[in-house]
C-alpha cells in the first residue's frame, strides 16, 4: 500500500512540474530576437510588435588596431535589442552586407558589389513583408552605410510596397548627452574607432577589445587631398584615414560606453513607439503612387 502511495505522489508531483513548467513557458515574453522564435511563436510577435521589424546593419571592416571586424554589427544589434525588449519590435539577425568599398586595402573587409548589396536589402525588406511586417526600420551602425540608405530610401518611391521604410537617424539633444561627454578625454577628431565607439564595445564586448594595441597605429587625418577643398572622390577616406581609424581611443572606458549605451537605447524605444503609432507614412504613400501612377488625372 505505502509503495502505491508512493508512486502515485510522484507521479502527481512529475505532472505538477510539468504543468508548471508548461505554464512558465506559456508565460515567458515573446524573443525579441528573429532567430529564436518559433514558427508559432512568429505569428504572435509580428502581431505584438504592430507588425514592426528591426534591420541592424552593420559591416565587417577593420576598426583600429584594437577593435573587432564587426563591431559595427555588434553595437547596432546589441542597440536595436535592448530597445526592442522595452519597446517590442522583432530584430532580424545580424546584417553586414553593406557599402564598404573604401576599406577594401585593409584586411578582413567583405566588400559585396553594390549590386548584390542594393538587391539583398530590398529582397529583405519584401520577405519581410511577405512574413507579416508592415513597417521596417533601418538601424544602421556603420557610417559607410549612409549615402546608400539614403539612395535606398528614396527608390522606394520607384514602384509600389507593401510595407513603410522608416530609416532612423536620432536626433539626440546636447542636454542628454552632457553626462556622457564629460567622461570624453580625447581631443582629436573622432569618426571611427575612437574613444567613444571603443568605450561602448567596453561596455558590450570588453574581451574583444585589445587597448594596448591602440597607440600601434595612428588615427589622424592624414590630410592628402586638401588640395581639392571644393570636391568629393570615392578616396576622400583613404586620403584621410588609411588606417581605417579615425580618433584616439586610448582613454575608452566602459562607464563611458554604458552611458552612450542607455541614452541611445532610451531614444531608439521612443522612436519604435512612433512607428508604431504613426499613420501618416501609409496614407502619404499610398496617395502618392496613387497620383505618381496618373500624374495627368491628379487635381
Amino acid at each position: 500500500m505505502k509503495k502505491t502511495v508512493f508512486v502515485l505522489v510522484a507521479l502527481f508531483a512529475s505532472a505538477h512540474l510539468l504543468m508548471a513548467q508548461t505554464q512558465a513557458k506559456a508565460d515567458s515574453p515573446l524573443p525579441v530576437k528573429y532567430e529564436e522564435l518559433t514558427a508559432p511563436d512568429f505569428v504572435k510577435a509580428v502581431e505584438k510588435s504592430g507588425g514592426v521589424c528591426i534591420i541592424p546593419l552593420g559591416i565587417m571592416e577593420k576598426h583600429g588596431p584594437h577593435m573587432p571586424l564587426g563591431t559595427d554589427l555588434i553595437a547596432a544589434r546589441n542597440l536595436a535589442v535592448n530597445a526592442a525588449r522595452t519597446e517590442y519590435a522583432v530584430v532580424f539577425p545580424e546584417y553586414y552586407f553593406g557599402q564598404i568599398n573604401e576599406a577594401r586595402h585593409q584586411p578582413g573587409t567583405i566588400a559585396y558589389s553594390p549590386e548584390l548589396t542594393w538587391k539583398l536589402l530590398q529582397e529583405t525588406c519584401n520577405e519581410l513583408a511577405r512574413n507579416g511586417f508592415s513597417k521596417i526600420v533601418l538601424v544602421n551602425g556603420h557610417g559607410g552605410n549612409n549615402d546608400f540608405l539614403h539612395y535606398f530610401v528614396f527608390c522606394q518611391n520607384a514602384e509600389p510596397h507593401p510595407y513603410q521604410l522608416y530609416l532612423y537617424e536620432p536626433q539626440i539633444p546636447d542636454s542628454e548627452m552632457e553626462q556622457a561627454e564629460k567622461l570624453v578625454k580625447s581631443k582629436v577628431e573622432e569618426m571611427h574607432a575612437g574613444e567613444r565607439e571603443t568605450s561602448e564595445m567596453l561596455a558590450i564586448r570588453p574581451d574583444l577589445v585589445k587597448l594596448e594595441a591602440v597607440k600601434t597605429e595612428s588615427g589622424d587625418d592624414q590630410a592628402r587631398m586638401n588640395n581639392l577643398p571644393d570636391f568629393f572622390t570615392a578616396l576622400w577616406w583613404y586620403a584621410r584615414f588609411p588606417n581605417h581609424y579615425a580618433g584616439d581611443a586610448q582613454y575608452a572606458n566602459a562607464q563611458l560606453g554604458k552611458l552612450l549605451i542607455d541614452i541611445q537605447v532610451k531614444h531608439l524605444a521612443k522612436a519604435l513607439r512612433q512607428v508604431k503609432d504613426d499613420t501618416t507614412l501609409k496614407k502619404l504613400q499610398e496617395q502618392y503612387q496613387k497620383e505618381s501612377a496618373n500624374p495627368l488625372k491628379v487635381k
